[in-house]
Parts: structure tokens; sequence; C-alpha cells
């Protein structure tokens, strides 16, 4: 397993990014305290897809944090991008390892609990379950709120003690402490960061946040 920090997760997607320049978009999340960057686009072509994670690679390079790819490897592939996160119907993580090599990233949806309790954990990095609150970034049938994310949370770390889980859809400044303090190790957010005016400082004040609720969780243990 690859060495992952799941505290704030950025999801650059041009269709929630008012019309700005994802490249710049990702430099100011990560000038904010992002540790994981996501690029995810539903509607675009592959070639102008390839071209969109190589221009964001290069706008963050050095900084350390990664970037992914939601759904396609062909584009990580070819982007040498830092890996993947995939769906349930997306290709199986153990072919997207094969294709991406050791060092890839490799993340996973979980949204039901048959999901939690079925997926194969073997060849991925972490896992994401979702979505907990409502959102209008995605077509979620039903939100399973802080709850249902810590019996999720809770049977996927059974079956994989020390995996990474976080928690995406609908997080904000509002919701972000509570899901945190349910135990997520970090949240996946869209919206939150990328239709504000002020990415980077939409970014500190979710990532103080995260942070405060660990300080918070460590001197009540």
């Amino acid at each position: 397993m690859n060495k992952v920090d799941l505290s704030l997760y950025g999801i650059l997607d041009p269709a929630r990014s008012r019309g700005r320049p994802l490249p710049e978009l990702a430099c100011a999340a990560v000038a904010g305290g992002a540790t994981l960057l996501q690029y995810r686009d539903k509607t675009g072509s592959t070639r102008a897809m390839v071209e969109a994670v190589r221009a964001i690679a290069a706008a963050v390079a050095g900084s350390g944090v990664p970037l992914l790819v939601n759904d396609r490897v062909d584009v990580a592939l070819a982007a040498g991008a830092g890996g993947v996160h995939v769906g349930q119907d997306d290709m199986a993580a153990a072919d997207a390892r094969r294709l991406l090599g050791p060092e890839a990233l490799i993340g996973l949806s979980v949204k039901t609990e048959a999901e939690a309790r079925g997926s194969a954990l073997e060849e991925i990095d972490y896992v994401c379950i979702g979505g907990v609150f409502d959102t209008q970034s995605k077509e979620n049938p039903r939100s399973i709120g802080v709850d249902g994310w810590r019996a999720l949370a809770a049977i996927v770390r059974a079956r994989r003690p020390g995996l990474p889980v976080g928690a995406i859809a609908g997080i904000e400044v509002a919701n972000a402490g509570q899901i945190m303090r349910a135990g997520s190790d970090g949240i996946a957010v869209i919206s939150a960061l990328f239709m504000a005016e002020d990415v980077a400082a939409a970014t500190r004040r979710l990532r103080e946040i995260v942070d405060g609720a660990r300080v918070a969780a460590g001197e009540s243990a």
C-alpha cells in the first residue's frame, strides 16, 4: 500500500470551476493546504483530458501533492498522472494496478454496504465513502449521512486495517468537522473549494477544520 494523505482532497472538475483555468485553481488549492488532487471530467474528449492533466501536473510540479485522474486509467497513463480513482463500474483496481504499476496511487469509491463488503481492497491505497451529504456536483441516489459513513467505514477498516478512508459529497465548512469527528481520514471536496471566489482561502479554512478536528480528537483520546 502506497502512503497517501487524504486530509484535504480537492477534485477539479471543469463543470464546477466557474470557467476558470484548472491549473490556476490547482495551484491555489495547493497553496491553501490541499494534500491530494483529482481531475474529473465526465464529458471531455480523451485528447482534451490528457492535455488538461498534463497542464495541471505541470502547474503543481514540485509541490509534493499527487494528481490523480477520475475513472480514466488510459488518460492517467498517457498523461503521466500519479494514479487514478475508480468507481464500482470502472476498470477493476487490480487491472489498473497492472497498467499503472506499483507506485501509482489507486483509490476506490464505496457507496453501499454491499460494496463495502464485496469490493476488492488488495490493490488500492485508499477508499472514499459517499455521498455523505447532498450535493449538486454529482447525482447520488441518496445521501448516507454521518452515521451511514461511520457504518461503512467500520466494515472497510475491519476488512483491511490501516487503509485510509475518506468522505465525499456535499462537504463544506458547515459539516466538515462533523465528518472528521466521526473518524474520517480526510475529506474530498469539489464545490466548496473550486466554486469559491478565493480558492486558496477556502482551502485554508477547510484545512483548519480538518486539522482542528484531529487535534481535538487527540486531546480527548
